[in-house]
């Protein structure tokens, strides 16, 4: 378990690339039932206007997470998690969507010993959530 008393704020806790294929979103929806088109068929996409296939929002959620659950060491650490959704991740039919997610500890609370950390989560050099923020419990 990571030591609260050797945190500071702006500290990097966790960095991690994730690749996303079209196989990944096939197998998440098979698991969270979310079976939309633009998730696996380029032309429902670009017909309702969308650059491509979509990974799924709450697929990119779940894996920005991911870093710091590793970090903490349990995931019933995780207090708080919360993101606004800014770009898209457009995964192509072959190859490979590349995410890379930094964990950084953004504020400390020493009465409760709770951590904040914040991420950012980049697709193609772009941030595609927005304060994106989790709480953990030390």
């Amino acid at each position: 378990m990571p030591n609260f008393s050797e945190l500071e704020v702006g500290q990097v806790v966790a960095k991690k690339s994730y690749q996303l294929t079209r196989d990944s979103l096939v197998r998440y929806a098979g698991a969270s039932g979310d079976f939309n088109t633009i998730h696996y068929r380029d032309d429902i996409a670009l017909s309702v206007g969308l650059p491509g296939v979509l990974a799924h929002g709450m697929l990119t959620m779940g894996i920005s997470v991911q870093p710091v659950v590793e970090w903490a060491q349990d995931s019933a650490r995780i207090v708080d998690f919360g993101v606004r959704f800014t770009k898209p991740v457009v995964v192509p039919a072959s190859g490979f969507a590349e995410l890379l997610v930094t964990a950084a500890v953004a504020q400390l609370d020493s009465e409760t010993k709770r951590v904040r950390v914040d991420l950012t989560t980049t697709f193609e050099e772009t941030t595609v959530l927005g304060k994106a923020q989790v709480w953990v419990q030390l």
